[in-house]
């Protein structure tokens, strides 16, 4: 059990992906050929994007990475625009940070891959957005229609049907395909990656919201604990186990708020809601951890019956909620967090692709005939669970690590920090985003195409 509750923990993400960093220093990688000899550049590139586009005099203006950029995406402020809704209905900060927080955890959960071509009409603009932005944008829309609500009867500021009724568990439970495909524009000359799988995800969320009354009540109110558990006082009614007392015995003299138990929470939660195609150690499901090659070379001598030394952890989607989250927090409330650097870097194709277009990770030759075999192009294609992309993940982790040193040693030059959440928002991801754009302009795809079902990327 101890390597169960391990193996769903941040620290296992960082410790096992540096065991595979390690290895392939000794170029005893499965799958890739490593060349660190390369990473000195790859940071002058990201460094280059974050001087360009916040330099030299905005950099505390670099944001977290988050889900809240994205819904501003071509520049209109549409969060801010909610929130001044909110403020005019005479809603507070409590309340709007609810609010908030029901809108990024549907739209962070819909947020696996869209695809190369799916696009999404914004009604009030006229403009077309794609991939994760597009994504935003429609949950967005979605939820200012009440869709993710109990029968879409929220009290809204100004608007009746937002989704902030507090039965948001009955509401996942309740939400149509149907209904979805009409709201994300799916149709046969439209089509997103997997939309059945983004609903079935969540309405297993809605479940396991409604399945947990000690954090979340008997109507799967997310606010119970991710506002309410900070700020409403100790007489509050709303608290059973999960109650104001354990959760300050949580936070420091200063009043912050710790990452862990926001970390625990949404793993108690998510866990039971994941596919059941994911990995399950001596029968307990650990979400976005899959079983790999080189860990296994590595712990050759020390097998155990249930194989957890092979696993490489990484529950990317939950990290990115968990990183959305804490937002929110943070702007509207101006609480800190404490342990937020236990996060790891995002192992996703934006932030692995830009070692793969950059040089330091290759893969073998007989690997990339098997992925150009796959796709039948000249990108290779492979499956999300392969062995192939678990490693290149793998990777990702801990090459993100050693760029955020390098980054973080520069700025520090400059007198500024830059924080691992930084780094993602203004460098990496945008990074790999405008190579992709510069090497694949047709598509504007990965370097290596993974083959997904909507659920883990």
């Amino acid at each position: 059990m101890a390597e169960i509750e391990y193996l769903k923990g941040l620290k296992a993400v960082r410790e096992r992906a540096h065991l595979v960093l390690e290895a392939a220093t000794q170029d005893n990688l499965t799958h890739f050929s490593y060349y660190p000899d390369l990473m000195p550049g790859v940071a002058d590139f990201v460094a280059g994007i974050i001087n360009r586009d916040f330099g030299p005099n905005r950099f505390q203006e670099i944001p977290p990475h988050g889900r809240w950029q994205h819904f501003d995406i071509g520049g209109v402020p549409r969060v801010d625009k909610l929130i001044k809704g909110w403020q005019s209905a005479g809603h507070d900060e409590t309340e709007i940070t609810r609010r908030l927080i029901d809108l990024f955890f549907v739209a962070v959960l819909l947020d696996a891959g869209a695809g190369d071509f799916w696009k999404f009409t914004e009604p009030d603009t006229g403009n077309e957005y794609g991939r994760s932005e597009g994504i935003a944008v429609a949950a967005l829309y979605m939820f200012k229609a009440g869709t993710f609500s109990d029968g879409g009867a929220g009290e809204g500021g100004g608007n009746k049907n937002e989704a902030v009724d507090g039965n948001i568990g009955h509401g996942l439970v309740s939400l149509d395909i149907a209904e979805f495909r009409k709201h994300f524009q799916i149709t046969a000359n439209n089509e997103i990656i997997s939309d059945i799988s983004r609903v079935s995800l969540l309405q297993s969320v809605g479940h396991s919201l409604l399945n947990l009354p000690e954090i979340f009540g008997d109507k799967g109110d997310l606010e119970i604990s991710w506002v309410g558990f900070h700020l409403l006082d100790s007489s509050s009614s709303v608290y059973s186990s999960f109650d104001l007392d354990y959760l300050l015995a949580n936070r420091k003299d200063g009043g912050n708020l710790n990452y862990e138990v926001l970390w625990s929470v949404l793993q108690k939660t998510l866990l039971p809601a994941w596919p059941k195609n994911r990995t399950h150690v001596s029968g307990v499901p650990i979400g976005d951890a899959w079983p790999l090659q080189t860990l296994k070379r590595l712990n050759s001598d020390q097998q155990t019956q249930d194989g957890a030394l092979n696993i490489q952890p990484f529950h990317k989607l939950t990290q990115w909620l968990a990183y959305s989250l804490s937002v929110p927090f943070i702007r509207v409330l101006g609480l800190g967090w404490d342990n937020i650097d236990q996060g790891t870097g995002l192992p996703e194709y934006r932030n692995g692709g830009l070692f793969v277009d950059l040089g330091v990770l290759k893969l073998k030759g007989n690997v990339l005939k098997e992925g150009q075999r796959n796709s039948g192009q000249e990108t290779p294609s492979f499956d999300a669970t392969s062995d192939v992309i678990v490693e290149w993940r793998s990777m990702t982790v801990a090459l993100l690590d050693t760029l955020h040193k390098l980054i973080a040693d520069r700025f520090a030059l400059q007198g500024v920090r830059i924080s691992m959440a930084q780094m993602l928002e203004a460098g990496t991801w945008k990074g790999g985003r405008e190579l992709a754009a510069k090497y694949r302009p047709e598509t504007k795809s990965s370097p290596i195409v993974i083959q997904g079902d909507g659920t883990l990327f």
